[in-house]
């Protein structure tokens, strides 16, 4: 094959991979400014967006606890599975390949399988299921992603750094807060975007544990596809895509500024 067919062949394929991933995207934007309810065109519009921000205080409720959900629960897997990695390679600990897997396991699992797990968990010790059983389902399957991004981190982590700190006399909380969490502030950072990102978008696990006055975000746009796609989803799905992109764009500034510092 000559270089320009190859050439050829690349392109193509990249246009079919970006199609398939934004072409569903486009036309989700395309409709939320339609002024017909149906996937028939009948013009321009914004009466979806103003429904969205006037007249949906259920949706926006339901959001709300999505954000607070997530970012405590991220907080809180983040600072687990950080210190949890940090501990499992900084010290000899006997059967550390297997704690290890053991740590990474719910990775595998099915989210179902978690979420019935977490049901009769709840269950069994009597908790009732509310916004905290959300909140400890979500911290519960987020530190995983932690804990495998810190480790990734740490396999890359030059302990010469360590050992002449130690030599210069600074105690392990003085290379704890001093060299090892400084160096580790991308992949933390990280670790916390991916786990609020996981957290709001969960539905399944949510499904088995949410309990009365506990409707997530993904909860109540469940309930109302199932009285058929409104367009005032459209409108919140792409509010949410240039809140994402926004927030990207920003986190990939952030980083460089973390690396250089």
């Amino acid at each position: 094959m000559s270089q320009q067919k190859r050439g050829l062949f690349t392109w193509t394929m990249v246009l079919v991979t970006m199609g398939f991933f934004y072409l569903p995207l486009i036309l989700l934007t395309v409709f939320s400014f339609n002024h017909s309810k149906t996937m028939v065109w009948e013009g321009i519009s914004l009466k979806w967006y103003e429904i969205l921000f006037n007249h949906s205080p259920d949706l926006w409720a339901a959001f709300g606890k999505s954000l607070w959900i997530a970012i405590w629960a991220s907080l809180v897997a983040t600072l687990i599975g950080t210190l949890g990695a940090i501990g499992l390679y900084w010290h000899s600990v006997k059967h550390k390949r297997v704690i290890t897997v053991l740590t990474l396991l719910p990775l595998l699992l099915p989210e179902i399988i978690m979420g019935v797990s977490l049901l009769i968990f709840f269950s069994k010790m009597g908790i009732p299921l509310g916004l905290h059983t959300i909140f400890i389902a979500h911290t519960t399957f987020c530190i995983p992603y932690v804990f495998l991004i810190m480790t990734a981190r740490l396999d890359e982590f030059d302990y010469s750094v360590i050992e002449a700190s130690y030599d210069l006399g600074a105690s392990e909380w003085v290379v704890l807060t001093k060299v090892i969490l400084p160096m580790c502030r991308p992949a933390i950072a990280a670790s916390l975007l991916m786990s609020i990102t996981l957290s709001l978008e969960d539905f399944v696990i949510t499904f088995f544990v949410a309990g009365p006055g506990s409707t997530t975000l993904p909860l109540y746009i469940y309930s109302m596809i199932r009285f058929g796609v409104s367009p005032v989803i459209n409108a919140l799905s792409v509010v949410l895509i240039v809140a994402t992109a926004i927030i990207a764009f920003s986190t990939s500034r952030l980083f460089k500024y973390v690396i250089q510092k």
